[in-house]
């Protein structure tokens, strides 16, 4: 099929013909009302509400809206966001930015922000409905120029959905000459050990005319890092860890995902940093055509992970979780005593979080484990992508 022949309607961010009308919706809702009261002071709501119905297209509300929103949370909840490889930008491409997966809402929309303060185009971004929780948060995020990402569905309509996603970022690529954004896998590493899902590349590969590679070099695939110097949910990760120990059939509910994306986007993150690499196009043309195209996958998603690993910004907290889990000094000139002893103090307040019942002291013992192997591996990453698999 090609992509004339797809209604992209229940997927595509809104249209601008109905900015206006949904926008209107949006300011009515409880749910809305209660974020923006949580994030702003109560007496800046109402010139805010005029403010929002005042714009009736997408550029005007990231450029007039969310361009100053993401600047005020990246002032009070970060100790600053940089962008590295601008380089690599060409102002005549759409990419794919593909990246690891570290915040459920900021890691697009911190990249998005970057990019907004070099007059950069910013991305359409892809969000599974399973985090699209209540109405007005689709209504809001596809305002925002966000597609929808459908999950848990059966085997015949998650194939349907498949080739229709993918058909839509081959669409908006080369048709709507818009950059999208993706995570390189379903959901957050919970140890932070990044790795793209064979699955997803297959699915990208879907859309799009010629070759298994042909298809993928016309998205114009770009591995992003992104690195966070403290994770808000590091301790909600290791409350989910204990949690699976003591019951392997525990699953998360909605309101814990709500709550995981209040923490990230509330609380405090430290540095952020955003590295962009070259697009994979010019390794695929090296490497010619493989028959299977599950071992094409493969070989892809690992061209994506090397990248994403070799780029990583390693931050003390890192070298200390590092050398903390392996009972080492190898990385101690990385940091100061003083810092080692504010790491391991951090470390221990958030685990004074987790908000379970007859803790053992074993059961903390294994919740720093967690804890220390969460921020120790991205280090080992990056060591294993430059130093060809040893650590």
């Amino acid at each position: 099929m090609s992509t004339q022949d797809y209604d992209f309607s229940d997927i595509s961010p809104y249209d601008d013909s109905v900015f206006h009308s949904t926008m209107l919706n949006l300011v009515n809702e409880p749910g809305f009302k209660h974020i923006l009261k949580y994030a702003m002071p109560e007496n800046d709501i109402p010139a805010l509400v005029d403010d929002l119905l005042k714009i009736d297209n997408k550029y005007d509300f990231q450029h007039q809206v969310m361009y100053p929103f993401l600047e005020m949370l990246a002032k009070t909840t970060t100790s600053g966001i940089s962008l590295g490889g601008v380089k690599y930008l060409n102002p005549s491409v759409s990419y794919t930015y593909i990246t690891n997966h570290r915040d459920i809402v900021l890691d697009a929309s911190f990249l998005n922000l970057t990019f907004l303060r070099r007059g950069v185009p910013t991305s359409e971004v892809a969000i599974g409905d399973n985090l699209l929780i209540y109405p007005w948060i689709t209504d809001l995020v596809r305002l925002n120029k966000s597609f929808i990402v459908k999950r848990n569905t059966g085997l015949r309509e998650g194939l349907m959905a498949a080739k229709k996603l993918s058909a839509y970022i081959h669409y908006t690529i080369l048709e709507k000459h818009e950059s999208v954004w993706i995570a390189q896998r379903e959901g957050r590493a919970k140890d932070s050990s990044d790795h793209t899902q064979e699955s997803l590349v297959k699915m990208l590969a879907m859309g799009g005319v010629g070759s298994f590679l042909e298809r993928l070099k016309e998205i114009n695939l770009m591995p992003v890092a992104i690195s966070y110097e403290y994770d808000p949910n590091d301790y909600l990760k290791v409350r989910e860890f204990l949690m699976k120990r003591r019951d392997p059939e525990f699953k998360k509910s909605k309101r814990d995902d709500l709550y995981s994306m209040e923490t990230g986007l509330l609380q405090f993150k430290g540095k952020v940093h955003f590295q962009l690499t070259p697009r994979i196009n010019t390794r695929l043309d090296q490497i010619g055509e493989f028959k299977d195209p599950n071992t094409a996958a493969k070989y892809v998603a690992r061209l994506v992970d090397q990248a994403i690993h070799r780029s990583y910004e390693i931050f003390s907290i890192n070298y200390i979780a590092y050398d903390m889990l392996h009972a080492s000094t190898r990385f101690q000139h990385n940091y100061t005593p003083e810092r080692k002893a504010e790491v391991e103090e951090y470390f221990n307040s958030q685990l004074d979080k987790v908000d379970l019942p007859d803790i053992s002291v074993e059961e903390r013992t294994y919740m720093m484990e967690m804890m220390l192997t969460m921020y120790a591996n991205p280090l080992k990453n990056k060591l294993r992508a430059i130093l060809g698999g040893a650590e």
